[in-house]
């Protein structure tokens, strides 16, 4: 993929993010994603540090879904604060007092429940459904809604970007309302072991939605995915196999303008997201909402 970080010519100097970003995860719930969650937690407070010291008037949004269509909590043992669910109760969420919003797919996460999840409401300020810079402790905001847990099937990543993005997400009264910003730069990541064969449409489709939730301005946009590399050669995850076809998620970030992809196999996402930054700083300078 060819990156072009030139400034456009549009008579005048462009008008920039001015430091807002909108950072929305997608992160993979099903049963081999510990290890992954984990090295995305150990990752993140670097990368958003960095963030904060590009831009001195950093103002962040960042919304966490997963890719699951199913919102349960098998084993009610689990449950981190009797407050939060009844052990005892015989409903498959064990009796955890659940809103509409927490079934929804593309809603932001705020009660990650089941095996290796938080499984406890993560209260975050103002009763927003993502972290902005009014909670008093971003990381530990962060720390609590990404533990999605390892008991769901995480199959449709991207139909789950395209959701959160969607006016009946976004929109007054609605989940995600107030995430989306016309005059920030969208930052998409998402975190997903195996190939996404379930999510609705192509990645044709996936691009033209996502390019529409900003208003149809590929320079808006940047996306990160991680994701299992056994499609390409070398592969971390199967060094003593042959490539398989292209996965959909390639075929995705190869078609966004500003994409980057990674494998999930690292032992450590820190390059990938130092790599990352430095395209972000340009990208935002760039924007013209």
């Amino acid at each position: 993929m060819v990156w072009d970080m030139g400034q456009p010519d549009f008579g005048g100097p462009p008008v920039g993010c001015k430091g807002k970003i909108d950072f929305l995860f997608i992160i993979d719930s099903s049963g081999t994603m510990l290890n992954a969650q984990q090295r995305l937690i150990e990752a993140y407070p670097e990368f958003m540090a960095a963030i904060e010291a590009e831009f001195a008037d950093f103002d962040r949004h960042i919304l966490v879904t997963d890719g699951d269509e199913v919102y349960q909590m098998g084993d009610c043992s689990l449950c981190a604060d009797p407050e939060d669910c009844d052990p005892m109760s015989m409903e498959k969420s064990c009796g955890i007092p659940l809103d509409t919003c927490d079934k929804k797919l593309g809603a932001g996460i705020v009660f990650p429940i089941g095996e290796n999840a938080s499984n406890r409401r993560c209260d975050l300020a103002d009763g927003h459904r993502y972290i902005t810079n009014a909670d008093p402790d971003p990381l530990a905001a962060f720390e609590c809604i990404a533990p999605v847990g390892t008991g769901g099937d995480g199959g449709h990543a991207a139909e789950a970007m395209v959701a959160a993005l969607q006016p009946d997400l976004n929109g007054p009264g609605r989940c995600n309302e107030g995430f989306l910003r016309d005059d920030a730069l969208l930052v998409v990541t998402i975190i997903r072991d195996g190939g996404d064969v379930y999510s609705q449409g192509d990645p044709d489709d996936w691009l033209d939605s996502l390019y529409w939730s900003k208003g149809d301005n590929p320079d808006a946009v940047f996306v990160l995915v991680i994701t299992t590399d056994g499609d390409i050669w070398p592969s971390l995850c199967f060094p003593n196999q042959p490539p398989t076809g292209e996965a959909r998620l390639r075929t995705f970030v190869n078609l966004v303008d500003h994409g980057y992809i990674g494998s999930i196999c690292a032992e450590s996402y820190g390059p990938f997201f130092a790599e990352a930054l430095a395209q972000i700083g340009p990208l935002c300078d760039s924007l013209i909402p």
